[in-house]
């Protein structure tokens, strides 16, 4: 079992950075893919940046490649997600997620185990 907390979420204007910090509880976090997700209004869930078990893998959608940086600290059970020059088609909630298998990256949301509450990211024009 794995508890997730995300924060760092707020109001920017375009061109701000804002990083968020996704907290993890529970055993063997260095063991899952770690995920970051968002859901603008209206929209579907989309996969933003994806972080390996190990941390030396990752993978970013290309809407936030060259922008956003995801890393994460195996023993400090946290993942983060660094966000530059953001732009108002940023805005959103952002989840961070886990998930346990063999894979390097996992890229749909159904392939998740775990979630957490969300952050709400707005970026004004």
């Amino acid at each position: 079992q794995v508890h997730l907390v995300e924060s760092g979420g707020g109001l920017v204007q375009a061109g701000d950075s804002l990083r968020l910090s996704c907290a993890a509880s529970g055993r063997s976090f260095g063991n899952y893919v770690m995920g970051w997700f968002r859901q603008a209004p209206g929209k579907e869930r989309e996969v933003v940046a994806v972080t390996s078990a190990s941390g030396n893998s990752r993978y970013y959608a290309d809407s936030v490649k060259g922008r956003f940086t995801s890393s994460r600290d195996n023993a400090k059970n946290a993942v983060w997600l660094q966000m530059n020059s953001l732009k108002p088609e940023d805005t959103g909630v952002y989840y961070c997620a886990a998930a346990l298998g063999p894979a390097r990256y996992y890229l749909k949301g159904e392939e998740y185990d775990y979630w957490g509450q969300g952050t709400q990211v707005t970026v004004s024009s």
